[in-house]
């Protein structure tokens, strides 16, 4: 307004210059001015009179000059009148009085009534939500705010900075644990290179490669922009298991080159030169397996596609540190001559003698190669009773982080007052003070509302909980304790919804029903809330359901015509009666006020009705519901439309532990309703995001199959053999799903990545078997003495490797420490039972099959036609 207003007086005492007053105001000007203009042709009269009358008495006898003197003064004396009367009429005009706003209104500052209230344990509160930026990061957020709070107290003179909710101790506590427990898993794998080896040294030498990967792992994860985190960290603690392995095949082959007596330079360059080619393609298959994942979408994609990038970094930092720093330190490290007194010998492998465990592994494999079918067909059945167990197993889309925060949403009625729901917000609230799991909460009762909320409370029937917990205590679980414990005691349609920490996407099941036709849609609907609640779903909502009472003014323009008003006109006055009209904002005492205009009061609609609006002919005062009609109706919360054709949403909570099944039950049940012609019924919510992350997993599996296939034509130079390795893939599945299904764990998003990374892993395995077989075949060895030799020597190598990675993710299964165990413990469930199941029968199922592949290419060609030339040798 140009100024600054520091009182109500000041703002009653402003003028209003109404059409009338300006009018007045502008007739007073004209009459001044006239009066002015009259007063100057006196002046200018009288002047004239007194010139004629001087000349007359210069010369009486001259009569003309006597009749000009008379005029003149009779002219002067009219104009002096006129000028009188001009003057005392402006002088008349010149009182308008201006009325000011304090004249036509009554001005008062007052407080906006509450549509909400805070309170935080218990005490009146206003909230303040600080979000971080995209590129930010959530604990630099917390620690500053923290450093803060001390400040912010201080300036608060005697109130209190209470954090309610903080994500940043959740993160910086899985993250601590993660470390611990990948130190544990850290320490299994260097304890599996010590039993297996016996020898410190060559221990130290193994060990060396573990914190070297991960270090490298770390470096590239700096220069790629990608943080420490839950998924990062997640996937170092995942890969110190397999970090090693590469290191452990280079140097148990160098062992075997000195022990069988090679000079020790000569030793370890030819030992790491005859499985370098088998650990470079075994390490890229590995890593390869990840590349489908950069085309997985959705927020399966954003939360995994940090996690492979982390694994690949550290897998080929791995094969670095092997194919370099370990053969140096091996060199270092390792004694001298062997027993032979430095003799190289390239057929002893053949002459050497079993150790314990070949002992033992020898009999099975000969077994299992002179009755090659029947290890065949005992296979087979063990794929056809995986394939079975698997339908067994439950399935979830992402599970529960274990987060120690906790929101709750208590719903009444629709119309509720505000401080009925305050009221039952202050019963959970008591409650919750009373539990000693709770370390701090805040409740919102209420939220904006507009002229419905003046009749009837819409937008009051809503209060909001924020819980943070005891540290240990898991949010999901008190979450259902606390629905549990209102669940009887809520007014009827009434409910209490808990979720628990951070959800990642929606966590309930949800049906979209669309229809032309608005009763179709309702009779669908409310078939399909039946549906979800049969079907074990909890807290099932109908957004069709969701109406507020709502105020129509139906005008009768004829009759509204007649008095001079229009509709806008009439919309304005009932705004201004009940809610107030805003007309602006103005700046009082340094603060920007809404400038509220309110016109009459209606408590209720026959109040309004009785509005004055307008006068009549005869000057009778023409009421609201004279011109129009008011009636309160139930009108929809918001109305959606997909694709053109209105839609609800049905959503519910899934009670049990097993998401598939449900909804598979649910499906089932929507294909049996009977609904009307034209009306569409669709799964959404977490049941579709599970669906569309399997299937989309479901693809980058077979895809990853065929990059690892890929890799391996081009390290064997055949199209046979990688097909030979491959079989160890689906009995990888064995394990995992036998685990699974031992522990109760169901397969959800984790358990599949599990699965990607096992494709990588089992046939490393065979890669390096297969590998020393060709070897030893080009050297002139017979095919059957080959394969039993092969396998014989790459045994320990390839239980070493698999011990060291299923005890470094003992941890991680057993959740030790429970950091991260939401994504950590079912991948490493499924990575150790499939290493155990794949291990095992890579040493027995692969020899099998090489054995018949290559024996049938001899008896049709007489030679190997499957193979090609040796490449890693």
């Amino acid at each position: 307004m140009g100024s600054r207003l520091t009182s109500v007086e000041q703002i009653e005492a402003l003028p209003l210059l109404t059409q009338a007053t300006v009018g007045a105001r502008q007739a007073a000007a004209q009459q001044q001015a006239a009066a002015t203009e009259a007063e100057e042709a006196a002046q200018e009269a009288g002047t004239a009179a007194d010139e004629a009358a001087a000349a007359a008495q210069a010369d009486p006898t001259d009569p003309a000059l006597a009749q000009e003197a008379a005029a003149a003064a009779a002219a002067a004396e009219q104009a002096t009148a006129a000028a009188e009367q001009a003057r005392a009429g402006a002088d008349e005009a010149g009182d308008v009085e201006v009325p000011t706003l304090g004249d036509v209104a009554e001005v008062t500052l007052e407080t906006r009534e509450a549509t909400a209230y805070t309170r935080t344990n218990g005490e009146p509160s206003v909230g303040l939500a600080i979000t971080k930026t995209p590129d930010g990061n959530a604990v630099d957020v917390s620690r500053a705010l923290e450093d803060l709070q001390e400040e912010i107290t201080t300036a608060l003179d005697g109130g209190e900075l209470v954090t309610v909710f903080d994500g940043a101790p959740f993160i910086e506590k899985s993250i601590e644990d993660l470390a611990t427990e990948g130190l544990l898993g850290l320490g299994f794998a260097i304890l599996v290179v010590l039993v297996f080896l016996l020898s410190v040294r060559l221990t130290l030498v193994t060990a060396v490669s573990i914190p070297l990967s991960l270090l490298l792992a770390l470096i590239g994860l700096s220069a790629l922009g990608y943080s420490l985190n839950i998924l990062t960290l997640g996937a170092l603690t995942i890969s110190v298991g397999r970090v090693v392995d590469d290191s452990i095949v280079v140097i148990e082959n160098i062992k075997r080159h000195i022990a069988r007596g090679d000079e020790r330079r000569t030793a370890v360059v030819e030992a790491t030169r005859e499985v370098a080619g088998a650990i470079t393609s075994a390490t890229i298959a590995t890593v390869a397996v990840f590349l489908p994942l950069g085309f997985v979408t959705g927020q399966v994609g954003e939360l995994f596609r940090p996690f492979a990038v982390t694994v690949a970094l550290a897998m080929l930092a791995s094969l670095l540190v092997a194919l370099t720093i370990v053969p140096v330190l091996g060199f270092w490290f390792l004694g001298g001559k062997g027993r032979h007194g430095g003799r190289a010998r390239a057929d002893h492998d053949a002459d050497d003698y079993p150790d314990r465990l070949q002992k033992a592994y020898l009999p099975v494999l000969r077994t299992a190669l002179a009755r090659p079918w029947l290890t065949l067909g005992l296979a087979g059945l063990l794929l056809v009773a995986t394939g079975w167990t698997a339908t067994q197993l439950k399935t979830d889309f992402i599970g529960s982080s274990g987060e120690n925060t906790l929101q709750a949403t208590l719903t009444l009625p629709t119309g509720t007052q505000l401080e009925e729901t305050d009221e039952e917000a202050a019963r959970v609230e008591q409650w919750l003070a009373e539990q000693d799991e709770v370390e701090s909460y805040q409740v919102v009762a209420g939220s904006p509302g507009g002229i419905e909320a003046v009749f009837m409370g819409s937008g009051a029937n809503t209060a909001t909980f924020a819980l943070t917990l005891v540290e240990g205590v898991e949010g999901e679980a008190f979450g259902e304790t606390m629905a549990a414990r209102f669940e009887e005691q809520l007014p009827e349609g009434a409910s209490l919804v808990t979720a628990a920490g951070q959800q990642m996407g929606t966590s309930n099941l949800e049906v979209v029903v669309q229809a032309q036709d608005e009763d179709d849609l309702r009779a669908a609907a409310d078939q399909v809330t039946e549906v979800m609640a049969q079907v074990g779903a909890a807290d099932v909502t109908n957004n069709l359901t969701d109406t507020v009472p709502a105020l129509r003014v139906e005008v009768d323009r004829a009759a509204a015509a007649e008095v001079g008003v229009v509709e806008s006109q009439l919309g304005q006055l009932v705004q201004a009666a009940t809610d107030g009209a805003r007309v602006g904002r103005v700046e009082f005492d340094a603060q920007q006020l809404d400038v509220l205009l309110r016109q009459g009061e209606a408590a209720d609609v026959d109040a309004l009705a009785d509005l004055e609006v307008a006068t009549d002919e005869d000057g009778e005062a023409v009421r609201l519901g004279d011109v129009a009609e008011l009636t309160t109706v139930e009108e929809a919360v918001s109305i959606t439309r997909i694709d053109g054709l209105r839609a609800a949403t049905v959503e519910g909570r899934p009670s049990g532990d097993d998401l598939g099944a449900t909804t598979a039950e649910l499906t089932a049940a929507l294909e049996d309703l009977d609904v009307a012609e034209g009306v569409q019924v669709e799964v959404g919510g977490v049941s579709a995001e599970q669906a569309s992350a399997f299937r989309s997993l479901g693809l980058a599996l077979l895809a990853a199959i065929a990059i690892v296939y890929l890799v391996m034509v081009a390290t064997f130079n055949s199209l046979v053999q990688p097909l030979i390795l491959l079989v160890s893939v689906p009995f990888a599945a064995t394990g995992s799903v036998a685990l699974l299904l031992v522990t109760g764990f169901p397969l959800d998003v984790a358990s599949l990545i599990g699965l990607l990374m096992l494709i990588g892993i089992v046939v490393t395995n065979a890669i390096v078997l297969i590998d020393l077989v060709n070897q030893y075949r080009d050297r002139g060895m017979d095919r059957h003495e080959a394969v039993v030799e092969g396998a014989r020597h790459r045994l320990r190598p390839i239980v070493m490797t698999a011990a060291a990675t299923i005890l470094a993710l003992t941890p991680l299964a057993l959740a030790v420490t429970g950091g991260g165990a939401f994504l950590s413990q079912p991948l490493a469930m499924v990575v150790i039972g499939g290493l155990i199941s794949s291990t095992l029968l890579t040493l027995i199922l692969v020899p099998v099959l090489y054995e018949l592949v290559e024996r049938g290419a001899a008896r049709i060609g007489g030679e190997r036609h499957s193979r090609g030339p040796e490449a890693a040798a």
